[in-house]
């Protein structure tokens, strides 16, 4: 809890004006504490150095970290998420203009079991309208319909290792793109991510910022949204799900990793004539 008599960027929503802001990839980072907190709530730890301005979470099995890291520019690598087993190793880094919204598609599907069958990707992005290629050498690449998103997965050269990116640009006017945001992503990434992701970034829906918050309010139209404080009650309800999620599946796991009981039935010996 914050200091009453310091006003802070931390303190709750109740203490400010919140407008609903479109289209969500451009409306800025956002509030953190929408990931960090419901990371906590599923019981992910805090390794941060308090005398840092960072933060550390590490999940409880140890194989996954979130770390947020401010840069002096909102264009630079702020999160770093990276998975730590031997046959699970991967990153993602994101830009601090990143919506938290876009970024939490990630990090909540961190938190569920691992889908038996991972949704698909590409279609997700056609059905909400984004326009597909794929060039002779296997590259793929999606595109909002403002041509300011985009989502592409491609190799530096023709049978090197895939990645993924996905950006926010704007055309410069002189052939160039002008970087809002940045994301991503090496291709040992599991599908399932990759999909949850991709879905938070086709979504139409709007987020919640204050009216200067927006890093390129040009670009953005925001109408008065709702009060602080129903904002709060829809996060404590966030992490409340979240809380729940995280037991259901501590308890799926330990019975699946459960030996299973030995037969209480007794042989019976056969009769003899």
């Amino acid at each position: 809890m914050t200091n009453p008599y310091i006003s802070t960027r931390a303190d709750g929503p109740e203490h400010a004006i919140w407008f609903e802001t479109r289209p969500r990839h451009l409306a800025g980072g956002g509030d953190p504490r929408h990931i960090t907190q419901a990371l906590r709530a599923a019981g992910w730890k805090n390794r941060s150095d308090p005398d840092y301005p960072h933060v550390v979470l590490a999940s409880p099995d140890h194989r996954h970290t979130v770390v947020l890291e401010p840069e002096t520019s909102a264009y630079a690598a702020w999160w770093r998420i990276q998975a730590h087993g031997d046959h699970d190793h991967w990153y993602a880094m994101f830009g601090g203009n990143t919506p938290v919204e876009i970024l939490a598609g990630l990090t909540d599907a961190l938190l569920k079991p691992v889908p038996e069958t991972a949704p698909e990707i590409w279609p997700t992005l056609a059905w909400a309208g984004w326009a597909y290629e794929r060039d002779e050498h296997g590259n793929e690449s999606a595109r909002h319909p403002d041509a300011v998103l985009s989502l592409c997965r491609r190799a530096v050269e023709p049978g090197e290792d895939f990645f993924w990116t996905a950006e926010a640009a704007l055309p410069t006017g002189l052939g160039g793109r002008e970087r809002i945001w940045h994301a991503y992503f090496d291709d040992r990434m599991p599908p399932h991510l990759m999909a949850a992701f991709t879905h938070a970034l086709a979504l139409d829906e709007p987020v919640h910022r204050r009216h200067y918050d927006v890093p390129h309010s040009h670009l953005v139209t925001q109408e008065r949204g709702p009060r602080g404080e129903q904002l709060a009650h829809a996060h404590e309800a966030r992490l409340k799900t979240v809380r729940a999620t995280a037991r259901k599946t501590r308890r799926s796991t330990l019975a699946a990793q459960k030996p299973p009981s030995p037969s209480t039935t007794a042989a019976v010996p056969a009769r003899s004539r």
